[in-house]
């Protein structure tokens, strides 16, 4: 069956680092976009960033662009979420998804099938 499973959040200070994974089991990323999206509370899940399943042209939100870095390593079947310089506004559950297709497409939660459950993310001094 197809699994993805999300590691690495946590608590940290502001202008803290974190580093997120996402573990694929039953299939290979190699041939899935992948896309990191989360959920504040009382908020709607927006995506954080998407890269397509070649690797090389990748999307960012506004509020991570330049703060945040989207890596895969196929070797491994895993995706990760570098994530620097962290503000309070980033504390959400962090999600992992896949698709399928070709180019980058849309990063858009409704556009992706398979999800991981989630892993916390919180920012605070």
């Amino acid at each position: 069956q197809v699994q993805l499973v999300e590691s690495g959040g946590g608590l940290v200070q502001p202008g803290g680092s974190l580093r997120l994974s996402c573990v694929a089991s039953g299939f290979s990323l190699d041939y899935y976009k992948i896309g990191w999206f989360r959920q504040a509370p009382g908020k709607e899940r927006e995506g954080v960033s998407c890269i397509r399943s070649s690797g090389g042209t990748t999307y960012y939100a506004d509020s991570v662009r330049g703060r945040f870095t989207i890596f895969r390593d196929n070797a491994k079947n895993t995706v990760y979420l570098q994530m620097n310089n962290l503000k309070p506004e980033d504390t959400a559950v962090y999600y992992c998804a896949v698709r399928t297709g070709l180019g980058l497409g849309q990063c858009r939660s409704d556009m992706y099938a398979d999800w991981g459950q989630g892993t916390q993310v919180t920012v605070s001094s």
